[in-house]
């Protein structure tokens, strides 16, 4: 964690107990104490637990990153008590709005100091013991969501057969670092959009930089959840968000008439008070998650939809789904055996390779070995597929595919890139909206704010992440790098899984 960070942190942490000094300090007055006291920060908290005869280790906790910033109104509290504020909106005002509400109570003549004493003669009304303990329940369990580790369940089949539909996840917070929402003004437990509506659940009003503590690097390897880097802009509609992002849409329009959604995506962008826009901070775009199969300054390249790491070839994912040519050695496949003993969902994973006792098969590693060593297949070997060429960075001097794609260089912090017309397409995006520069290409040069430049060193590191389903993921081969700034956490234990009914046998068990 950079200094600058710490530094940051503890200065919010004195503003906090420092601004309401003003009011505190006629407060004491009433209360007897000298008014100095009220403007040494963190002895002020000191003072008013010794008022209040509440327990001084609160001053402590005061000091822990983050969590001392919802410690401290809860001292104001206590220490309004002794002044007569009992309501809730009494002790909201105490809480949030202590700058401007304390003066009132310090400079008021209505406002009478009552002591320890007069506040332990206040009996809370039942429905406030209700309400205190949920605002409490609600802080605990958003510091847990955005420090430690936060629930998610998978919407897809792009990580099958690693992880299915309607598993639930723990996504740890801390393997990678926690990262401090850039958003902090938002609805709790709610991501982008208030359910039910197409209204943003947060604010900009506030909007912090990027920041994460005690950063750990990730490891090819590594089941990672992310924000959606194409989703930072979508047509708010349910017809398109994320799973048809705006970038896609405006593609097609601009270059593919023949594309049989071209009419619908062409009306959707003619007529934005239907189809409007929603453009989210980089903690708020959808989350997604994928295997990464490459990190910062890898050379990564897929070859006949094998991943190769920096001229090596990547093991399989031993869950990873790859699509195989069986000759079978029976007349006829049992949707029941092939679900037992490899795995396999008939009706989802098997198609009719055009021959009698020929097929196309989504089978795992495991699976395929299986079938070959009990006879069930006399021969099983890569599918032909049909390679999908509409692929990033979508321009015509890359003639890659999903299953045959790059090689391409991962950005990584502090590294400079020639930048070349070859390359521009491929690193325009990350230079220009991940890292927040004004960047172009005019005549064959490179203006980078308002400069011409030849080279251009990034800020972040970024990764290369891909579906363990290799032919059925949306991933990097289609909207390219994935940046530090958008990493949520490491997927880590599945905590249940439902598919018409529990699946026992995968209740607390480790991603791997």
């Amino acid at each position: 964690m950079p200094l600058s960070h710490v530094f940051i942190v503890y200065l919010i942490s004195v503003l906090i107990v420092f601004l309401p000094s003003f009011g505190i300090a006629k407060m004491f007055q009433k209360a007897g104490v000298e008014q100095w006291k009220a403007y040494i920060p963190f002895y002020n908290t000191w003072v008013m637990q010794d008022l209040a005869k509440r327990p001084k280790h609160w001053v402590f906790w005061q000091f822990i990153p983050v969590v001392g910033w919802f410690i401290t109104p809860g001292i104001f509290i206590e220490f309004v008590k002794l002044f007569g504020r009992f309501t809730l909106g009494e002790h909201t005002l105490a809480a949030l709005f202590a700058p401007f509400y304390f003066p009132y109570l310090g400079y008021s003549a209505k406002v009478k100091y009552v002591g320890p004493e007069g506040a332990r003669k206040y009996q809370k009304k039942g429905w406030r013991e209700w309400v205190d303990a949920a605002i409490f329940a609600i802080v605990a369990a958003t510091l847990i969501r955005t420090f430690v580790f936060e629930a998610y369940t998978i919407p897809s089949g792009s990580m099958e057969k690693t992880l299915l539909i309607n598993d639930f996840l723990f996504v740890s917070k801390f393997a990678y670092g926690p990262r401090i929402p850039n958003t902090p003004l938002s609805i709790p437990f709610i991501h982008n959009y208030i359910p039910g509506s197409s209204r943003k659940s947060y604010s900009e009003a506030i909007k912090i930089p990027y920041i994460r503590w005690f950063q750990s690097p990730i490891k090819r390897g590594d089941v990672v959840v992310f924000n959606f880097p194409a989703g930072d802009t979508v047509i708010n509609h349910p017809a398109f968000q994320s799973q048809t992002p705006y970038y896609d849409v405006k593609r097609v329009v601009a270059t593919q008439p023949n594309h049989p959604e071209y009419l619908t995506y062409k009306y959707a962008l003619e007529h934005p008070e239907e189809f409007p826009l929603a453009v989210h901070p980089p903690d708020k775009s959808d989350n997604y998650i994928k295997r990464c199969v490459g990190v910062a300054g890898d050379w990564i390249q897929v070859k006949e939809n094998m991943v190769w790491a920096n001229g090596t070839a990547e093991p399989q994912p031993p869950k990873s789904l790859v699509h195989y040519m069986v000759i079978s050695n029976v007349p006829r496949l049992d949707a029941e055996v092939l679900k037992e003993e490899y795995d396999v969902d008939f009706y989802k994973d098997v198609m009719e390779g055009g021959q009698p006792g020929v097929y196309i098969m989504n089978l795992t590693e495991q699976a395929k070995e299986k079938m070959l060593a009990n006879g069930l297949a006399r021969k099983i070997e890569p599918a032909p597929n049909v390679d999908d060429s509409q692929v990033f960075p979508y321009d015509t001097l890359h003639k890659w595919s999903r299953n045959n794609f790059g090689p391409i260089w991962i950005p990584k912090k502090g590294e400079k890139l020639k930048l070349t017309p070859e390359n521009y397409s491929i690193y325009e995006r990350a230079i220009r909206v991940y890292e927040k520069n004004q960047f172009e290409m005019l005549g064959g040069k490179f203006i980078l704010n308002g400069r011409e430049v030849s080279e251009y060193q990034f800020k972040m590191d970024y990764y290369w992440m891909m579906g363990d389903n290799r032919q059925g993921s949306q991933d990097s081969r289609y909207w390219g790098f994935v940046p530090e700034d958008r990493i949520v956490g490491k997927a880590s234990i599945i905590w249940f899984s439902w598919d018409g009914g529990p699946r026992w046998n995968r209740l607390f068990k480790a991603v791997k």
